[in-house]
């Protein structure tokens, strides 16, 4: 079957979207054909106050011609889901859309929005969702729709890029690291409200003198949030939380190796949550411990116990004492993530995955 992608993420555009359509179709099974349409280069979006998505129709329409396209994966359920629901009146084919978290939350936010989202979903073959929580939400909200539904988490690759030595010593000596009895917290991401940064900042105010002590915690990635977090940090802790800025991919994989602890206790703030959170399986890959929030996709990706633990992202007790259990126990922390690096590998491997989705559209699996 000759299957279309049509999305306005893919790489090399960044985050988290881009890099889940990207998995997918660099995984996709050998004899079968996916081919991608993305705005990379304008194809999809015209510039203009007037109707901007105008030109997906004429791109869209030509290329399933060209290609004889028989399914349609849908990215964006807007404003590309409208072009593609209107086009399948006319033409012979079937579509799927997606699902990850905020589109779901912004496609309900004015009335227009809700009823086109609404139709949409209605002549749809199936539904994708990221995560169980975003396919709980949308039979919530669109009664009926869940039926239809089906969930395909984010993957991985299972390979590690190799760190050179050279770097571990260079950050190694930069930061001074590891100091007897030490411990070292990361957080990788977005810096904003919603992944937790701020209440990790509240939490380690409270740990025992003891702990904190040789504790350093080191904050990853840029965002409009970042001197507002910087500036939360008291004077006792200056010298403790360290902001790095934007990371190479080596220096990401270098510091899931230096670290201790992954920690991103991300909240849903309005609708804006996590959708699943792949650093948490990268960091399991690396073989560390997570500790994250219990919001939005999170729990998909973190199962408590098991691969990291999972805590309140509002309360800062709950944190703290996540830090203070896994601080204590070294023997758990590397239980928790081997078991995680097993699990990420065996779950979340992107061929598995895309195999799994193709079979579905092919009517395969039901």
């Amino acid at each position: 079957m000759n299957t279309l992608l049509v999305t306005t993420e893919f790489p090399p555009f960044k985050g988290g979207i881009a890099n889940y359509y990207g998995g997918l179709a660099n995984s996709w099974p050998s004899g079968e054909t996916l081919s991608v349409m993305s705005n990379n280069n304008g194809e999809l979006i015209a510039p203009g106050r007037f109707w901007p998505w105008r030109r997906a129709f004429k791109a869209i329409k030509e290329r399933i011609k060209k290609d004889k396209i028989k399914y349609i994966l849908v990215g964006q359920v807007l404003p590309l889901g409208t072009v593609v629901r209107v086009l399948s009146l006319f033409q012979s084919f079937k579509y799927a859309v997606f699902f990850h978290g905020m589109d779901l939350s912004y496609s309900r936010r004015r009335r227009h929005k809700k009823i086109l989202t609404s139709l949409i979903i209605r002549r749809a073959d199936k539904i994708i969702c990221a995560n169980n929580y975003v396919k709980a939400q949308l039979d919530k909200y669109y009664p009926g729709a869940g039926a239809k539904a089906a969930v395909v988490n984010p993957g991985i690759s299972p390979e590690i890029l190799k760190v050179e030595e050279e770097t571990l010593t260079r950050l190694k000596t930069k930061y001074i690291l590891k100091p007897v009895g030490g411990l070292i917290l990361f957080t990788l991401g977005r810096l904003v409200k919603r992944k937790g940064v701020d209440k990790v900042i509240a939490a380690l105010r409270d740990l025992p003198p003891e702990l904190l002590d040789g504790l350093r915690y080191f904050v990853a990635g840029a965002g409009p949030d970042e001197e507002y977090l910087k500036a939360l940090i008291p004077a006792e802790l200056k010298d403790k939380i360290i902001f790095l800025g934007e990371l190479t991919e080596e220096e990401k994989w270098a510091w899931l190796n230096l670290g201790d602890i992954f920690i991103m206790p991300a909240r849903d703030i309005d609708g804006d949550y996590e959708g699943f959170g792949i650093v948490y399986l990268e960091a399991n890959l690396g073989g560390k411990p997570v500790i994250a929030g219990r919001a939005g996709g999170t729990e998909d990706a973190v199962i408590d116990n098991y691969n990291g633990l999972i805590v309140d992202p509002e309360d800062e007790n709950s944190i703290g004492n996540a830090i203070i259990r896994l601080a204590a126990d070294k023997k758990l922390r590397d239980q928790l993530g081997q078991q995680g690096r097993a699990r990420a590998l065996d779950k979340f491997n992107w061929p598995v995955l895309a195999a799994g989705l193709s079979r579905q559209i092919q009517g395969i699996l039901k």
